[in-house]
């Protein structure tokens, strides 16, 4: 079955244009068009978008995409180095999650010391 961009981008709550600029930008890999040169989307491009876009909201690079692309078009050799990128990318995120953390108690203690100061109990 195929999607037209419009359907895609119902489906993952997207703006068409933002789907033709990571097609422009090399990290959707071989999007099919019918025979008026429509996009037309199969399920495989719907799966890849969806970790595609996963790895964007984590902060992810388009251009380190466009690489994880470029290597897996290589084929089963370049699983290492595909492998490795997202190592260091758990690692980038780990790193944050720690700086989240952090900044999340910061905001429990800021709010205890208000809820003490309103209800009269200053601690």
């Amino acid at each position: 079955m195929s999607f037209s961009i419009k359907e895609v981008a119902e489906m993952l709550g997207i703006p068409p244009h933002t789907i033709r600029y990571y097609e422009k930008e090399g990290v959707l890999p071989s999007i099919g068009r019918d025979p008026h040169g429509n996009r037309m989307f199969e399920q495989k491009d719907l799966e890849w978008m969806d970790i595609m876009m996963w790895l964007r909201a984590t902060g992810m690079s388009v251009a380190v995409i466009r690489q994880m692309v470029e290597l897996a078009a290589k084929g089963v050799s370049t699983i290492p180095e595909r492998k490795a990128i997202l190592e260091q990318h758990k690692l980038e995120l780990q790193r944050k999650q720690v700086e989240l953390d952090k900044a999340n108690e910061a905001v429990d203690k800021k709010l205890s010391i208000y809820e003490s100061l309103l209800t009269g109990n200053p601690n």
